[in-house]
């Protein structure tokens, strides 16, 4: 199914290229409206990414995001720099289902794992975004793309799996902002390699033909964002294509 995507700085909705701020979009948009206008479309959850709070948590645009959930429309899947217990509480209180957990997940996974336990897993999106190199090799990316880890990506997931992870958010970074498709032979990959895991695909989805190459990847979720804020389809029309497919 189709997972639209906001990005939020100082409350307005923009989309960075690449994860570079210095490479910021804003769109004349109000937060709220657009929460209306994709579940007017058929969405039933919606993924925040709170771009401020992962500059500056003391900044954290907690009180913009209790307003989406308190629409009542949909479910909400959260995160932007989320560092610690008191961040994963903080976006659970403000009503999201589950809270999306990116460079700490691949530093700390001990007490991520921990958090899984006590919150449980299905409140958890492990958020893995990888550079690919010419051997294939998954390296995942931490600190907003600007740190190699040097975590490759499977023995990583292996261990989350013991701990009943549940859901995997991975962006192929070469493809994020550039509408020129998403990576199908990763998901393919990943999907066939750990079974058990709801995969959401991100980056590059330009065209609902993007949408359809996707489908037989087997991924549970595909991340819409800048193609949906650039008109390059509706949300209802890519919903239609995923059903179609």
């Amino acid at each position: 199914m189709m997972l639209p995507a906001i990005d939020l700085i100082d409350g307005k909705v923009v989309r960075l290229y690449q994860g570079d701020y210095g490479q910021k979009t804003e769109y004349q948009l109000d937060p709220i409206d657009v929460v209306h206008s994709y579940a007017d479309q058929g969405a039933d959850w919606l993924h925040i990414v709170d771009l401020t709070g992962a500059k500056d948590p003391a900044k954290r645009q907690l009180g913009l995001i209790k307003q989406m959930v308190a629409t009542g429309r949909m479910q909400f899947q959260a995160g932007g720099g989320i560092r610690s217990e008191q961040d994963v509480v903080d976006f659970l209180d403000a009503g999201v289902s589950r809270v999306v957990i990116g460079s700490v997940a691949v530093s700390q996974p001990d007490t991520v794992q921990q958090w899984m336990h006590t919150y449980g897993a299905e409140k958890i999106v492990l958020a893995l975004d990888v550079n690919i190199d010419a051997n294939g090799n998954k390296h995942i990316a931490t600190h907003g793309w600007q740190t190699d880890s040097g975590v490759a990506l499977e023995p990583l997931l292996e261990s989350y799996l013991a701990a009943g992870a549940k859901y995997v958010l991975c962006t192929d970074i070469s493809r994020d902002g550039t509408l020129q498709g998403a990576n199908e032979a990763l998901y393919r990959d990943m999907t066939k390699q750990f079974p058990t895991v709801a995969w959401q695909a991100s980056g590059g989805i330009g065209s609902l033909a993007d949408i359809a190459r996707l489908k037989p990847s087997g991924v549970d979720r595909v991340i819409l964002g800048r193609a949906l804020l650039e008109g390059k389809f509706t949300l209802k029309e890519a919903i239609q294509c995923w059903q179609d497919a």
